[in-house]
């Protein structure tokens, strides 16, 4: 990145390191600045990031309204174990959440690709992942509602924990520790997709699920996804402080806002789906 100074350009030297959530790491390709354009803001990308996490919300009680009216009425239900907890899911809301589910993977990819979409697909993509937390927290693991919040403030604490390293410079991104994250990350996805072809093997099968239905196994690795999304979010942290350090159009705000959005809900959906392992396998026990 660089800043204009008068008539003079000294544009910063791209980075060619992945060096953030899709979203957030397009602000690091942002290579000249101009001082005569406003400039973001740290209070306007929270506000920007409030607005997606009150969309959230919003989803999650379009949700509960449909499951008292039109998924209440349905009477074709579809009984299956989540985790340890028995659910008994209306074929209609399943139809819905399968929807959201769609939607959501559009919508996350046109905001990652065609930035100036983001303030309507980064607005559906948070009303999609409302709807879909609620129907984790009331429909499949009914009657432990009470865990949705017990996540929420675990995120709370982990998102706060991270500025605060962050902010004291405890830990500092730098190419080590992107390395370090990306390593995780593709590790974790090459580990997943053998795991996807070993699952769809006949003979591989049976030994693919003793390790999935592992619980230690399945422990260590949502701990670990847990950790990847920290690192981003720290890794969002530094882009937004470099925007505003060196004067970024304010017109990249809403990138800004939904990139670290994007990074708090994956954070929450990981603490809920630990949280939730854990419970689940306690009540299995007793």
């Amino acid at each position: 990145m660089s800043r204009l100074s008068g008539q003079n350009t000294q544009p910063a030297p791209r980075k060619t390191f992945f060096h953030s959530n899709p979203v957030m790491n397009r602000l690091n390709k942002v290579e000249y600045i101009s001082t005569d354009e406003k400039s973001v803001a740290y209070g306007r990308i929270a506000l920007k990031t409030a607005w997606f996490m009150l969309v959230t919300v919003c989803g999650m009680l379009l949700y509960l309204l449909l499951s008292n009216t039109v998924f209440s009425t349905d009477a074709q239900v579809m009984n299956f174990n989540y985790k340890g907890f028995e659910a008994s899911v209306p074929m209609t809301a399943l139809i819905a959440v399968g929807g959201s589910a769609v939607l959501a993977i559009v919508t996350q990819l046109l905001a990652a690709f065609i930035p100036r979409t983001i303030p309507v697909t980064g607005t559906l993509y948070s009303l999609c992942q409302g709807f879909m937390i609620a129907f984790i927290i009331f429909s499949l693991i009914k009657g432990y509602e009470y865990l949705g919040l017990l996540a929420l403030g675990v995120t709370i604490v982990v998102v706060l924990t991270m500025a605060f390293l962050y902010a004291k410079r405890i830990v500092k991104v730098s190419k080590k520790f992107v390395t370090v994250m990306i390593t995780l990350l593709f590790s974790m996805i090459g580990i997943s997709l053998l795991t996807g072809i070993g699952y769809l093997i006949p003979l591989t099968r049976p030994f693919v699920a003793s390790i999935v239905g592992n619980f230690g196994i399945s422990i260590g690795f949502t701990l670990i996804s847990i950790v990847i999304a920290c690192m981003f979010l720290i890794s969002d942290f530094a882009v937004i402080e470099n925007g505003v350090e060196n004067g970024m159009p304010a017109k990249y705000e809403w990138m800004a806002s939904f990139g670290l959005a994007f990074t708090i809900l994956w954070i929450y959906i990981k603490v809920l789906d630990l949280i939730i392992t854990i419970v689940g396998n306690s009540s299995k026990k007793s």
